[in-house]
């Protein structure tokens, strides 16, 4: 596979973004135009007027509130499903529902969304209103069973909208045609925290005691479900994530959010996207993927320290056997890989990768074609067995090709292909039957190759060009973690530099460590350059003392023993 890196176009650098030079350079090369982007005031998020249907909603939630009519929430079981449920149950109640009650379809039983058999469960308690939080937009046949029964549905949503929108009494989701709300971003608890914000000014407007709520007591949760669905981090995300660390920082935030810190070995007073990301949402996805996700929300609602410990606990069990689990189904992919391109010359001989076990797990496919997608840098579907006639897929996608448009165009051309589908640019689930596996393996590797012109994208590292070595230092490392959060299409700075090898040593769970004598000269090796801790995490392979290698890499600061000091993260590192 090849690697490519590109260091970002020089841009006009606006002095008054900030007094330090390598921070100015890289939030200009952001597009960042000034200082108020970096306030990250709540006063500065785009109002919800914007929204489809949010006036619908609001009127028919006032209603419900009126009449302490039923409400029964219900979510996705994913990790932004879970923060969104919690959102909604917890605010409504705050704001005088007393009849609010939820439910998450466990992904093994009712599969996902708003499915006939989930109205059916929840028609035992007949609720007046059901209320989607992440998931609803695709729900036609579940919308339209709820409404022959006499049930009102408020979908609130984000994933990208199929071409027949279900007849709910309102859909809000920024991503419908139309709208006209300034973010496509929000993640699924973003869209209900809005709808939230909306019906608390509804009720204020009416000197209410529900629009008394205090809303920024919930962007903990806010912050969490946005950060662990990936979605883009745009000015409006942003401001949602930064004023939700602060909060957990302060540990103005849920016991078993505290729990899940603890148990992932995080400092709660520095906390950053990569907590999330890595500390709290797999421990919370684990719930959903190997159980079921109201564990995962019961440890959110949690309000008793040693309750939600011992529930983060368990959570924190599920994890690790998700990691076992995912190990061996990752050996087995790619000894099936291997044997599908024995004869040819290598892996590059497919443009799409689609794999399937009967015995997979199928709440663990997601993960793994993740980790296809991320190895061998091409789009990866990954089945697992749904029933004796269906397969359940998971799909990862890479930087420029939209996997969910790409199943469109594959059910477009063959219209009984692909039974349902839905999701985002990068991440899309599908069922297919059994019959068809060998014939949509066709499909998607033929699509991909139509999407690239028949050549396989190389792996590209975007960097910010290279630092000198003043520059490579503990207090722009501490600058650039605290400045801003970084994540989806608004990226962490990376650079990338020549160094010469001082030691290399496998650590830990296969990481590489390493010590680095900077080097500006590709031509001869360094001996007089400063030398650089450095981290190269599932990087097993080890370079020779006095090698010349370029890395690409971020700064960050370790944190050991009270101690802190300077690190580089390698993201790659190639022989010069």
């Amino acid at each position: 596979m090849t690697v490519t890196i590109t260091r970002r176009p020089s841009v006009s650098l606006n002095s008054r973004l900030h007094e330090n030079p390598l921070i100015n350079r890289v939030l200009s090369a952001r597009g960042v135009q000034s200082q108020t982007e970096l306030n990250f005031s709540l006063k500065d998020l785009p109002r919800w007027h914007g929204l489809p249907d949010i006036n619908v909603a609001v009127s028919r939630l006032r209603t419900a509130l009126e009449a302490q009519q039923k409400i029964l929430i219900v979510g996705d079981y994913d990790c932004d499903g879970a923060t969104s449920t919690t959102l909604a149950l917890l605010v409504l109640r705050a704001m005088g529902f007393s009849h609010v009650a939820y439910m998450v379809p466990n992904r093994f039983e009712f599969g996902y969304g708003l499915t006939p058999a989930i109205v059916d469960v929840a028609l035992k308690d007949k609720p007046d209103l059901i209320f989607t939080v992440d998931n609803g937009v695709a729900s036609v046949a579940g919308v339209a069973h709820a409404s022959a029964n006499g049930i009102d549905v408020i979908v609130t949503d984000h994933h990208l909208p199929p071409k027949i929108l279900p007849s709910a009494l309102a859909v809000v989701n920024p991503n419908l045609a139309g709208s006209a709300f300034e973010s496509k971003n929000l993640a699924g608890v973003g869209v209900c925290f809005y709808v939230m914000l909306a019906l608390r000014a509804s009720l204020a407007s009416d000197s209410l005691p529900g629009g008394k709520v205090n809303l920024a007591d919930f962007l903990d949760l806010v912050a969490i479900g946005t950060v662990a669905d990936v979605v883009p981090l745009d000015k409006t995300n942003r401001t949602l994530v930064e004023q939700g660390l602060r909060r957990i920082r302060n540990r103005y935030t849920r016991a078993g959010v505290l729990s899940l810190m603890a148990l992932a070995g995080r400092e709660v007073d520095r906390a950053t996207i990569f907590d999330i990301g890595f500390g709290i949402g797999p421990r919370l996805n684990a719930a959903g993927r190997l159980d079921d996700m109201s564990k995962g929300i019961r440890c959110l609602l949690s309000e008793d320290a040693a309750e939600s410990h011992n529930i983060a606990a368990e959570l924190d069990g599920l994890n690790k056997k998700r990691r076992t689990i995912e190990k061996k189904m990752r050996d087995e992919a790619t000894a099936i890989l291997d044997e599908d391109v024995a004869g040819t010359d290598n892996h590059d001989a497919l443009f799409g990768v689609v794999l399937f076990n009967e015995q997979w797990h199928q709440g663990v496919i997601g993960i793994v074609a993740g980790r296809i997608k991320d190895e061998l840098h091409k789009p990866a579907v990954v089945f697992s067995a749904d029933d004796e006639q269906h397969l359940k897929g998971s799909a990862r996608s890479i930087p420029g090709i939209h996997i969910r448009d790409a199943l469109e165009s594959i059910a477009t051309a063959n219209p009984d292909l692909i039974e349902k589908f839905g999701g985002h640019a990068m991440a899309a689930g599908l069922t297919i039957t059994r019959s068809s596996y060998d014939k949509f393996a066709d499909a998607f590797n033929t699509e991909v190759k139509r999407a690239v012109n028949g050549v396989l994208p190389s792996r590209q590292y975007l960097t910010d060009g290279s630092l000198s070595d003043t520059e490579r230092s503990l207090s722009n490392a501490q600058l650039l973690s605290d400045i801003c959060p970084w994540g989806q299409d608004f990226p962490q700075p990376l650079f990338d530099d020549l160094f010469t090898v001082e030691s290399s040593r496998v650590v830990g769970h296969a990481h590489l460590q390493l010590r680095l004598r900077s080097s500006d000269d590709d031509s001869k090796h360094s001996d007089t350059g400063q030398v650089f801790n450095a981290i190269a995490f599932n990087q097993s392979d080890e370079f020779g003392v006095g090698e010349l290698i370029r890395v690409v890499y971020a700064l960050t600061v370790n944190h050991y023993r009270g101690r802190q000091s300077l690190q580089l993260n390698a993201q790659h590192i190639q022989k010069s």
